[in-house]
């Protein structure tokens, strides 16, 4: 394929089939096909061939269950996803055929263009050395051509060999018998073509520099857009190719698409984690850059999980593998990646549609201009440089790359950057959002338990301190309290009791907790035992008129942060109060403000109790609040506000979500959530960081303002240069030049998005009321 008309013949054909609907992709060569059971893969390439294309299944195979088959077209335009032996050879066979053409045409644009330098029967050679390239350059033009004319369909190179041939024969009739051959011949420069019937009309240097530059143009356009699919490439170079497992106490290495489920296999530092899994034995940070867009280091350990193609930056892990080949998170991303690329944006579909008749037309207006000329009187020399001309500056490449070249750009800049989009739809629907429900647990907040604050009583300061003066050992501060209390949780499996012990055991630097005597667990009370000859029970706070002002206080800070509070108590004295609850993720203040910068309206929506929303809410400057909401409460209020003419995206990460995020207009997931939400989703936050949606955004916004400068400049360049050659103000060999250079700059526009970085603002919120300026840090961040 080489323009948008090789696009919509394909999918026509495709389309034609009962039940069969088809995307064909000219930057990716590859076409995503949706199909009945009944019909094969096979059948499938079948109708490609016939439309006059070569085919072939793409690897790997369509995902189980689905209804999608790919095919990519063979020869002449491999996929950007990784070269292959075909491909290679082809790329070779290109740049010879460019690299000889060029030698034959120099000689003939120079002394063309150069009147100095024409010598005595120069013409002659021009045209021997324009032969070769008429007949052995433009090659592929011609024969590309002659299948379509097979197939009663017309194309971009159907244009190219028309305008070679039409100059070559113009030229080879004003040579013979014309006058042009005769000894002495000179011809004088002009970039614009000569009505006079007095100038000998020699157009060599057209014939010569239509497939020059049409080559030269698919060439560097070849390499721009292996530049725009550069992320899937990315991607399959983060696959680990091997991986070290110990099997019959012997270490070895394999395969790494050998490796099973549940076994074990090491990572040692510098190596890529094979596949995803969970860390059995030793420490280490993980550098998940490449994989999530995460910029930090991420700490891992005993029971942590690890995702495949993260790099180990630290000591030796042993990791038991829980998902292999395409269940895997990189498997997973690369398949949204490629489906993404896969899809068209409405405005495209128009431009597909404008040429699929455009190159019938082009023709057509070529024969009109050539007949109105000549009746006019004109001389027939200028009459066939007009009609070439005509069919030299028509571009129908441009409109079939303005939109398949930015999305390739925008996916894979979205995924380097944690954003993974389903495809254009979804962007084009992101850029319209203008409300965001938010979910609390997992989105907003970071989803697991943790301690959030210790307080001591006083009053179990001032007695420690009595009794360190009677001899006593003083047992004070907030890192004994937390000591003695994890001691006791240690025997609880109750996720307060977890996020205490872990809490204390990254506080102990290594040090292990005490051991627990005389274990008691009361049901809907708390747990007691015997820690280093004390007794210690950690209970809910029940009354707080028996306890120390300072703890009652305490207690109630938490209840009004929406957390939960547990009383320590030590020797049946009340000593400390531990408040445990989910904390904010870093950056969501900062996600919100700059959510509500961009025009949203972020709504919180949350299955948790008034007083913990109202908390959380109060923290982000969130004033529409519904709590307590069930699954169906969150579906039923996406259809209200879509009811009152708002488009919204819902953001989650739960199974209670999905049927909110099926419902909204954008359903968006975070990428640590549940396959369910995940698969309800259009949009999935990879990387654990909330300001990954206002990034989103603003990469859709930018995505869809190329797209739409890419469309009016291919459009655009053609109501102008056409009308240009008509009248017979533009060369032929000037207008293959500008046709390619059309081409070339939307390409190059959309390459502009492979560089692209969320621009934040620099006025950075800490809470309501409270802003301050970003560091530098901050803003590059």
């Amino acid at each position: 394929m080489t323009c948008a008309a090789c696009v919509g013949r394909v999918e026509r054909k495709l389309g034609r089939l009962d039940g069969v609907s088809a995307t064909v992709n000219l930057a990716t060569g590859r076409a995503k096909v949706s199909h009945p059971a009944a019909l094969s893969v096979g059948d499938l390439v079948t109708v490609v061939e016939a439309a006059g294309y070569a085919a072939r299944p793409a690897e790997p195979p369509a995902r189980p269950g689905g209804a999608a088959d790919t095919a990519r077209p063979a020869p002449g335009r491999e996929p950007d996803d990784g070269p292959s032996a075909s491909g290679e050879a082809n790329e070779r066979r290109e740049r010879d055929r460019l690299l000889i053409t060029a030698l034959l045409s120099v000689p003939v644009l120079t002394l063309s263009m150069v009147p100095g330098w024409q010598f005595r029967n120069w013409q002659w050679l021009c045209f021997v050395l324009a032969a070769q390239v008429a007949v052995w350059g433009a090659w592929p033009f011609h024969q590309r051509a002659l299948r379509g004319l097979r197939h009663g369909t017309a194309t971009m190179d159907t244009l190219v060999s028309l305008g070679v041939t039409a100059s070559f024969a113009w030229s080879a009739y004003a040579l013979f018998l014309g006058g042009a051959g005769r000894p002495g011949m000179d011809m004088p420069l002009s970039l614009l073509p000569s009505a006079s019937g007095d100038v000998a009309g020699v157009y060599l240097e057209a014939t010569v520099g239509v497939p020059l530059f049409v080559l030269a143009g698919r060439r560097l356009e070849a390499r721009a857009r292996r530049g725009t699919g550069s992320a899937l490439r990315a991607l399959a170079e983060l696959a680990a190719k091997d991986v070290t497992v110990r099997r019959g106490g012997v270490e070895r290495r394999i395969p790494a698409d050998d490796l099973a489920v549940g076994e074990v296999f090491l990572v040692r530092p510098g190596e890529r984690v094979a596949t995803d899994g969970t860390v059995v034995e030793g420490g280490s940070a993980l550098d998940l850059s490449l994989v999530t867009g995460e910029s930090r280091p991420v700490e891992v350990g005993p029971g942590s999980r690890v995702t495949g193609g993260a790099v180990n930056s630290g000591g030796l892990l042993e990791v038991r593998a829980d998902a292999v080949g395409s269940d895997t998170q990189l498997a997973r991303i690369t398949r949204l990646v490629e489906d993404a690329q896969t899809g068209k944006a409405a405005v495209q579909r128009l431009a597909d549609a404008v040429a699929a008749v455009f190159v019938p037309a082009v023709i057509a207006v070529s024969v009109t201009v050539l007949g109105f000329w000549l009746g006019a009187g004109a001389d027939p020399q200028a009459a066939i440089t007009a009609a070439v001309a005509v069919l030299v500056v028509a571009c129908p490449c441009a409109l079939g790359l303005a939109t398949p070249t930015a999305l390739l750009a925008a996916t894979g800049r979205g995924a380097r950057l944690g954003i993974l989009v389903s495809g254009v739809e979804a962007l084009e629907r992101l850029r319209k959002v203008d409300t965001v429900v938010l979910d609390k647990t997992g989105t907003l907040t970071t989803g697991r338990m943790s301690v959030t604050a210790v307080t001591v009583s006083a009053d179990a300061d001032a007695d420690a301190h009595a009794q360190a003066g009677a001899g006593g050992h003083a047992r004070v501060g907030a890192a004994e309290v937390l000591r003695l209390a994890a001691a006791v949780e240690q025997g609880s499996e109750h996720p307060l009791a977890r996020a205490i012990v872990a809490h204390a055991r990254r506080q102990a630097d290594g040090h292990p907790l005490p051991r627990p005597v005389r274990f008691a667990a009361v049901p809907g009370s708390g747990v007691s035992a015997l820690v280093d000859g004390e007794e210690v029970a950690v209970t809910r706070p029940g009354e707080l008129g028996g306890i120390p002002d300072d703890l009652r206080e305490a207690v109630r800070t938490a209840e009004t942060a929406g957390h939960t509070a547990v009383l320590v108590r030590v020797g049946g004295a009340p000593r400390a109060v531990i408040s445990v609850g989910d904390t904010l993720r870093p950056d969501a203040y900062r996600a919100v403000e700059h959510l509500r910068r961009l025009g949203l309206r972020p709504v919180l929506a949350t299955g948790d109790r008034e007083a913990t929303a109202r908390a959380i809410a109060g923290q982000l400057g969130i004033t529409e609040i519904h709590a307590e909401a069930l699954p169906e409460d969150k579906a039923a209020l996406v259809t209200t506000l879509q009811g009152h003419g708002s488009r919204v995206a819902v953001v989650g990460d739960g199974v209670n979500d999905a049927a909110a995020l099926a419902a909204a207009d954008l359903g968006i997931a975070m990428g640590g959530g549940t396959d369910v939400a995940i698969g309800a989703a259009d949009v999935t936050l990879v990387r654990e960081d909330i300001q990954a949606l206002p990034d989103a955004v603003r990469l859709a916004r930018h995505t869809l303002a190329t797209i739409r400068a890419n469309l009016v400049w291919a459009f655009g360049y053609n109501l102008v240069t056409l009308p240009l050659a008509a009248v017979g103000r533009l060369n032929p060999m000037v207008a293959a030049a500008a046709m390619s250079v059309s081409s070339l700059l939307v390409v190059g526009n959309s390459l502009r998005l492979r560089a692209w970085n969320p621009s934040r603002p620099r006025a950075l919120g800490h809470g309501p009321g409270r802003t301050r300026t970003a560091t530098p840090w901050e803003a590059a961040s």
